[in-house]
């Protein structure tokens, strides 16, 4: 080991004691308005960003523009011959706050049709990549390199009024979705499918497009459409949406933001849990025989599990004190559509007995499932079964909230962000450890 490593090996092992001091027995001293705790846990409900896109209601869930999910599901209009609504109509929603009329969606509709032609030299940038590239990395340098399309850029670089930024924000915001729908199929047909591009179909609308070009018939058009509107957005302060306001927060345009914003997303503690619990769930069929559980065979392996020290993934949540509707909403659409898939049984019986054993276990505030507790059922049901690629579904989604959320911030001339840093010598003078050292 290098001299450099083994000093840095020693400062981190002299260091870590410290900060697991501050946290454990000093987290709830106050340091300003907020606590050691939060300071060095990651700004935990920290209530200092700003969205009107949405807003996590502890027991609604997520709420789109004041609307819960299944309002939004209803109100919205829909797809000709779907359950489902104009995935168009939904971003409308989010950047106006109003429901629109199918006039109105079919309008955005036909707005992301004319601006969905991808350059030529994004398809050259994929193919060039290593073929074990990673779907998010591929998709993010995609993004990346459509930079110099910013019509915001050209605008701002021609000396734009800053009231205006919005304007050519909003026309980044429009291309770039128009687009990635295109990008995320090519993607998967080029690294999964031996290169065999399907190309777009100008009759369809987003949701169903994204499936014809994935080459995966109905209902799936149906399924990417609830996906992309259940992923969309989060409030501003989980890692994706927040990357994407901090970048955009420079004035760095939506290429920049977008591309960052999936980078986030890709971390294993944000975006890939649905993928983690469709790999738990299939292990669990295997251990079982491939037998369909009964409720008391499920409880007593949920038991065995966390008597193990081990979790079950897909259940809890940070801020929700109620089953997710996200969840819910998918769940409904199983029970309609694959109600007979054996892991989409293993999920229903889970959600039957793990509430109640992890209650009785009294560690967790939400025992209810999440988002991510059956959405990879649903992927692999109808054939995508490349892990790998279900966080580039989940990015196409997220961006119609960051997005959105974007144009507002532009609009509202929100400021560069900038917290201030405390020192860790600082935060042991504040918790009364040390004394502060006198001014030299």
């Amino acid at each position: 080991m290098s001299t450099i490593k083994q000093n840095l090996l020693k400062k981190i092992e002299e260091w870590r004691p410290r900060t697991t001091r501050l946290i454990k027995e000093y987290g709830d001293v106050k340091i300003g308005e907020v606590t050691i705790g939060q300071c060095i846990g990651g700004a935990r409900s920290v209530k200092c960003l700003t969205t009107d896109i949405s807003y996590l209601d502890p027991f609604e869930g997520i709420r789109f523009r004041g609307f819960t999910i299944p309002e939004t599901l209803e109100r919205l209009p829909k797809v000709p011959g779907s359950e489902m609504p104009y995935v168009e109509g939904f971003f409308y929603l989010l950047l106006t706050g109003d429901v629109p009329t199918e006039a109105q969606a079919l309008e955005v509709v036909e707005e992301f049709k004319k601006r969905q032609n991808v350059p030529s030299y994004v398809f050259d940038v994929l193919k060039a990549m290593p073929k074990d590239s990673h779907p998010m990395a591929m998709l993010s340098a995609a993004v990346v390199s459509m930079q110099k399309e910013s019509e915001y850029v050209k605008h701002y670089n021609e000396g734009i009024n800053k009231m205006d930024y919005w304007d050519p924000t909003y026309e980044d915001a429009m291309n770039l979705l128009a687009r990635l729908p295109r990008i995320a199929s090519f993607i998967y047909r080029l690294k999964y499918k031996d290169g065999n591009i399907i190309e777009p179909d100008a009759n369809l609308d987003m949701g169903g497009n994204f499936a014809h070009m994935m080459g995966i018939k109905k209902p799936y058009d149906d399924v990417a459409r609830l996906y992309f509107i259940l992923h969309s957005d989060h409030e501003s302060g989980n890692v994706s949406a927040h990357t994407g306001h901090l970048i955009a927060s420079a004035l760095s345009d939506m290429y920049y933001s977008i591309s960052g914003m999936i980078n986030g997303l890709a971390g294993p503690l944000h975006g890939l849990a649905n993928q983690e619990v469709l790999s738990w769930l299939q292990g669990v069929y295997e251990k079982m025989g491939g037998k369909i559980p009964t409720e008391e065979e499920m409880r007593q392996f949920v038991w065995d599990t966390l008597k193990g020290g081990q979790v079950i993934p897909g259940f809890g949540h940070a801020v929700l004190r109620k089953t997710d509707p996200r969840y819910t909403a998918q769940r409904d659409f199983c029970l309609k559509h694959l109600p007979d898939d054996p892991l989409f049984k293993y999920v229903d019986v889970l959600y039957k007995v793990t509430p109640p054993v992890l209650l009785e276990q009294g560690k967790a505030k939400n025992p209810w499932p999440n988002v991510d507790a059956q959405s990879g059922v649903i992927q692999w049901h109808y054939g995508l079964k490349e892990y790998d690629f279900y966080t580039v579904l989940f990015a196409v989604g997220r961006a119609l909230g960051v997005c959105a959320n974007i144009v507002w911030d532009r609009a509202l001339g929100y400021p560069i962000e900038r917290p201030k840093s405390v020192t860790t010598d600082m935060l042991e003078v504040m918790a009364g450890i040390k004394k502060a050292e006198p001014a030299k």
